[in-house]
């Protein structure tokens, strides 16, 4: 039977009853907020790609927090950008690196907030890349000591989680034995399991001034055009010791996050990245959309395909548009 006995508008006309037959709900508790932790005291530096994004020193970073906690955002997760960088990146692993600093900040603060660190190191190479570089390729192998380094020090400076974005083969599996032996086996891994060589990472690479200074990142970042590897890459993720497993990008990738979320019983994160920001802020400065009914659409469209967790740097705007 088809209409006149059926009518899907019956169920739609009135807003309480659409609430209630709502399919998907987004709530401040879905958010993780990226944050750029910089050296410093009182910086505040905005990042002019990413209108209302900012790199901000320790002190300005335990007050972003404040105000995300107060919110009711769940969790930040902290990018570093040091004084000084070399070739090995040795401030990523510094006990008194401004990861390191910011982690034990907030968690004095704010100890409730769950504080997740990004674990990379192309903030902290002088050449912009993951990996460490011997004539002009990204060693995979070598860079894994460097990465579960800077995990171990994220971990003993009180982070609750540590997140590698590197995709570098084998760096859960680094990661995971290097936190177990130093007694840290309780520390959750998120993974950036599918990690996509996006063009929409641009602004952020001015925001963490990681861009490469050479070359690009397709050696180790997967391509654009395949969907079976990212079951590949996040099967291999999950075996080596990844608790939570991440999509990146979301808003071209959720074809990517609904497989992901399909075949495996885990957590799924999406990184609403900084290009799909960017995008909307300048779509917005110019009125041609509505800016807020289009960022709490796209976050409920992450949420509909299949994430658990969106790290968004839209966290404040929607969590304040939610708690209205």
């Amino acid at each position: 039977m088809s209409f006149p006995i059926h009518r899907p508008r019956r169920l739609r006309l009135d807003k309480v009853i659409r609430n209630m037959v709502r399919e998907t709900h987004l709530t401040p508790d879905d958010f993780i907020y990226p944050l750029f932790v910089t050296f410093g005291k009182g910086v505040r530096k905005k990042i002019s790609s990413m209108p209302g994004c900012f790199q901000m020193s320790v002190d300005e970073i335990v007050k972003e927090a404040q105000s995300a906690f107060r919110l009711g955002i769940p969790a930040v997760i902290l990018f570093g950008i040091p004084e000084h960088k070399d070739e090995k990146g040795a401030e990523a692993y510094n006990p008194k690196g401004v990861v390191q600093k910011a982690i034990r900040a907030i968690k004095d603060k704010v100890p409730d907030l769950v504080v997740i660190t990004d674990v990379c190191m192309c903030e902290y190479m002088s050449h912009g890349h993951c990996g460490i570089v011997k004539k002009g390729q990204i060693l995979n192998d070598p860079t894994l000591e460097l990465l579960a380094k800077e995990a171990l020090s994220h971990a003993k400076a009180g982070a609750d989680m540590v997140a590698p974005s590197d995709m570098m083969d084998g760096r859960i599996l680094a990661i995971r034995d290097i936190l177990d032996i130093n007694g840290f086996e309780n520390i959750p891994i998120m993974s950036y399991a599918a990690k996509y060589a996006s063009a929409f990472y641009s602004p952020f690479r001015e925001a963490a001034e990681s861009t490469p200074s050479f070359g690009d990142r397709r050696s180790y970042q997967m391509d654009p055009a395949n969907r079976r590897e990212a079951i590949k890459e996040v099967e291999l993720d999950i075996e080596e010791g990844a608790d939570i497993v991440m999509v990146k990008p979301a808003m071209c990738y959720m074809d990517i996050i609904s497989d992901v979320k399909d075949t495996f019983d885990v957590p799924v994160a999406a990184y609403n990245v900084s290009g799909e920001y960017s995008m909307v802020k300048a779509a917005a400065k110019m009125g041609w959309i509505d800016e807020m009914k289009v960022v709490m659409e796209l976050l409920t469209s992450i949420k509909r395909a299949g994430a658990d967790l969106i790290l968004t740097y839209h966290a404040v705007d929607a969590a304040k548009k939610l708690n209205k």
